[in-house]
């Protein structure tokens, strides 16, 4: 794979998830990622994660998941020293991202209206809960701040439970994707001149769910909490099998009767509860029922298999243990396994990203750097010398 990124170089300014989430794909297309991080404790995902020993380490698994291919320099953005050579490393990049509050590098003294001084053509994104502007500009977010109140948790468990939290940090990872779509799209521009990218990870999320909101926006319906059942389609859910669960998505006619057919019930196909798609959502129970009376006379793969044999889209309901070690997963080079990785004594298995191209998997060369691994490397290509990066330490710039 010849990576589309390789000339380009970014500064990631970020911490924990949503920012280190958008270099991380970046560096997997190619680009010269380089994390400035506080001297002393750098991104706080250092110290995120199942193992206490890696987090002593400053080598914490949430670290670990959204760093490799990257180096790592610390600065110290107080110092003036540390912002001089922050201001010649700007010079020398295409993007800067930064997941503060809103006016915290203008604070600084290093935000957009001076790096663009510095780099005419500078693309600059900052990641934030809120966006740049509004009454809730300067509030912190985490993700459950953000799934709560952009509707996810509303619609999100079983009417008798809801509202839930999605089980992993899903509006940290739609910011970040949407910031690195949006930097690609502008490094895209051949006439590219200097430009701000305002990340929201409050709207991003929000743009991801367009088909709920837009029923109400359009049609009038509050979208409600579902549980496992789709709202559009019926039978479509999960459903109890003879030693499990299976996800079933008869979204079409000729997909419901071939349902009926496979478990053998054929009946149901003429029954007027069922036998158009409107009846069959307002007689949703009672068809669950009925065709788990059915499929809890077999396996799951044995479901799994024969409905998808008859054109029917189904599939287990795996734990994570189990997907990664679907061959699906385990050999189209989702993994990266890292064995010499800074601090950290053991093998180190990471996700890629979710594509190929030419039938590669994006991969990156280096494991997740140790804190400040690449300082003196950086600043050397910064042009600085021995006595120069000695005199950055003492003075508490790096």
């Amino acid at each position: 794979m010849n990576p589309p990124l390789k000339h380009i170089r970014v500064l990631d300014l970020t911490n924990v998830l949503a920012g280190p989430f958008a270099c991380h794909q970046l560096a997997h297309m190619g680009a010269d990622v380089i994390k400035v991080e506080v001297p002393g404790s750098g991104d706080l995902a250092r110290q995120l994660g199942a193992s206490a020993e890696l987090n002593r380490a400053l080598m914490g698994v949430s670290f670990l998941a959204q760093n490799p291919g990257k180096r790592s320099l610390t600065l110290n953005l107080k110092s003036e020293a540390g912002k001089a050579v922050f201001l010649q490393l700007v010079a020398s990049a295409d993007v800067v991202v930064e997941n503060f509050r809103p006016g915290v590098m203008a604070r600084l003294g290093v935000g957009f209206e001076v790096l663009k001084q510095h780099n005419p053509r500078l693309i600059y994104c900052a990641i934030s809960g809120f966006g740049q502007d509004g009454p809730l500009r300067d509030l912190p977010a985490y993700d459950q701040i953000i799934q709560g109140m952009a509707g996810v948790m509303s619609i999100t468990g079983a009417p008798d439970n809801a509202p839930y939290r999605v089980g992993y940090p899903v509006a940290d990872s739609v910011g970040g994707l949407t910031a690195a779509f949006a930097i690609a799209s502008q490094l895209a521009n051949p006439q590219r001149e200097a430009s701000f990218i305002d990340v929201s990870m409050l709207e991003a999320t929000m743009a991801t769910m367009g088909w709920a909101v837009s029923n109400y926006l359009v049609a009038g319906r509050e979208p409600r909490p579902m549980g496992n059942d789709n709202v559009t389609a019926s039978p479509s859910g999960t459903f109890r099998t003879g030693d499990g669960l299976l996800n079933i998505a008869a979204n079409k006619q000729e997909q419901f009767e071939a349902v009926c057919n496979v478990l053998g019930c054929p009946e149901l196909k003429q029954d007027p509860r069922f036998t158009e798609r409107q009846a069959r959502l307002q007689h949703r129970l009672q068809l669950t029922e009925l065709l788990e009376q059915r499929l809890q006379t077999a396996s799951t793969e044995h479901w799994w298999q024969a409905l998808n044999l008859a054109g029917v889209p189904a599939g287990p309901v795996y734990s994570v243990p189990q997907v990664l070690a679907h061959p699906q997963i385990r050999d189209r080079g989702m993994l990266a396994q890292f064995t010499a990785v800074p601090g950290v004594a053991q093998e180190v298995c990471v996700l890629r990203t979710g594509f190929k191209v030419d039938g590669q998997a994006p991969a990156v060369a280096t494991p997740p750097p140790a804190l400040g691994q690449h300082t003196e490397q950086i600043l050397q290509e910064l042009g600085y010398d021995s006595a120069g990066i000695a005199t950055l330490r003492q003075v508490g710039a790096c």
